[in-house]
């Protein structure tokens, strides 16, 4: 598959190996202070990193809205780097978020032209061109800007799956809108309810057998023959069960070409997606500079937000409630914003003050109720809550050594997803609270020695692999089964260790990262 080359892409390709894990603060708790939601300030590739271990493979939906690298400084962001340095800024990131997604979710991107290209081969190669969805066509202004040479109004969706063959499978239709339900009427009062009419041809292309080329005598008399390089749908048998089954029509007068009658009952539920979305549907830029205003009257809003009715057309799509939801761009908060009025759940991650300014406030006035956006759509009536994180100091200091401020359960984390490969979603699997195992995973049970988490906070006690700690752990949390064992050292020799079934894993070296 042909790839893109830029200055240092070699070197793009090692960054997200080489961010630093992170501990995450808690700061606040806001409504019911659902841990289910969580808004986090930080750099977004760095909190991702530090919330891989808690959330690979969870989420169905990621929608991010990254600088386009117009050359322009905003008044909330820098969106002037060089062309390789945006690329090599957005490789990682995609990386890591590809880690993110489920076997059936799916990433949507907001582009412009500029950059909208080099993304979509940069995204084949981190997802695979085999995963690409589509490249929607939003329509962000209903206005012509007649100072340019010619006047952009549309912006790119990239859509992209994990795994396409199981994300086809499982996206969402769209409802039938008013103006497409008006063409199903029912002239003949057929019993079986309103109908569209389709043409009973098709193209005449290689393979079509003969008997699909002749003349229909219509009810009045009429013979058609199919338009050229055309051929009609059905054999003549066929034809003749239609017509007997009042399946087709020929007009009020008997007199027209036959056409195929498609009832809407038989019709399947909702549409399947266009790739060109109007701003009558999902609306625009301007729009949403609106809706931020309403939220934050006398504050100069941000110049690109995303309108809600987009990010509810692509979690319609994408999602179903209960889902998890990522935006590691989050901006305004407009995609946590969506998410939480149709009740799926969410990470929002943005990095500078406007975390504490614009997503914290508008996040709080939507679980109080506020009726902007989609609120009216959906009914939206408050409720629900989130907690407020900021990203804190690394897991593993400049020495490779675990950082004095790491407790247990957040190194729990780490170890999890390092030795299992899955997400560490407390209690894991068979794992008893308050002792060092943290999990059974295929029939290995977990263990950590920590922080004393036996009480014995010796160097020769509870961190270290001795008999006494051996024999503890074996009371304390029984197993039946092999186990792997993370701690500061071992004194057990390795005939021990084998009779045990126990395989010792150094910390921190044997912890990736460090």
């Amino acid at each position: 598959m042909p790839t893109l080359d830029w200055l240092n892409r070699d070197a793009a390709f090692r960054i997200a190996d080489q961010v630093p894990y992170r501990l995450l603060q808690a700061v606040s708790s806001h409504g019911d202070g659902d841990a289910r939601n969580l808004l986090v300030q930080g750099d977004n590739l760095e909190t991702l990193k530090t919330l891989l271990p808690l959330y690979r493979a969870q989420v169905k939906c990621i929608f991010i809205d990254p600088p386009y690298n117009t050359r322009s400084a905003f008044e909330h962001y820098d969106d002037d780097l060089e062309h390789s340095q945006w690329l090599s800024m957005m490789l990682p990131r995609l990386q890591l978020l590809r880690e993110f997604l489920r076997s059936d979710g799916s990433i949507w991107v907001t582009i412009d032209d500029n950059e909208g290209h080099y993304l979509k081969v940069l995204m084949d190669e981190v997802f695979g061109r085999g995963n690409f969805v589509a490249d929607v066509f939003w329509q962000k202004t209903h206005t012509r800007e007649n100072r340019t040479d010619v006047s952009a109004v549309h912006d790119h969706v990239l859509a992209f799956a994990r795994n396409r063959l199981v994300w086809q499978c499982v996206r969402n239709t769209l409802p039938a809108s008013d103006a497409q339900l008006d063409r199903f009427t029912n002239p003949d009062q057929d019993p079986r309810g309103g109908w569209a009419s389709l043409p009973a041809h098709a193209k005449a292309e290689k393979g079509r057998r003969e008997a699909q080329f002749f003349t229909i005598t219509t009810p009045s008399g009429r013979r058609v023959d199919p338009p050229p390089g055309r051929c009609w749908l059905y054999t003549a048998e066929r034809l003749a069960e239609m017509v007997a089954d009042n399946r087709i029509w020929f007009g009020a007068d008997g007199g027209n070409a036959p056409r195929v009658k498609k009832f809407l009952s038989e019709v399947q539920e909702g549409l399947v997606p266009s790739t060109l979305w109007l701003h009558s549907e999902v609306g625009t830029n301007g729009q949403a500079k609106s809706e931020v205003v309403r939220l934050f009257p006398g504050e100069t809003p941000f110049s690109t937000p995303k309108p809600e009715r987009l990010l509810q057309r692509i979690l319609h799509i994408a999602t179903d409630p209960g889902d998890l939801i990522l935006d590691s761009f989050l901006g305004s908060g407009t995609t946590a914003a969506v998410a939480h009025k149709m009740g799926r759940r969410w990470i929002g991650i943005e990095m500078g003050d406007h975390a504490v300014t614009h997503c914290l406030p508008r996040l709080e006035k939507v679980i109080q109720g506020e009726q902007g956006g989609i609120s009216a759509a959906v009914n939206w009536q408050g409720g629900g809550g989130f907690r407020f994180m900021r990203l804190g100091e690394p897991l593993f200091n400049a020495g490779g050594r675990i950082h004095p401020d790491v407790r247990f359960d957040a190194l729990a984390a780490f170890v999890w997803q390092q030795e299992t490969r899955h997400a560490y979603l407390p209690p894991a699997p068979g794992a008893v609270a308050g002792t060092p195992l943290i999990g059974v995973h295929e029939g290995t049970a977990v263990n950590l020695l920590y922080n004393g988490i036996l009480g014995d906070r010796r160097p020769e006690g509870g961190n270290v692999l001795t008999l006494a700690v051996l024999q503890a752990l074996k009371a304390i949390a029984p197993h039946a089964g092999p186990r792997v064992v993370y701690g500061e050292a071992c004194r057990l020799g390795d005939a021990r260790l084998a009779a045990e079934c126990i395989v010792f894993r150094q910390i921190p070296y044997e912890l990736a990262g460090s």
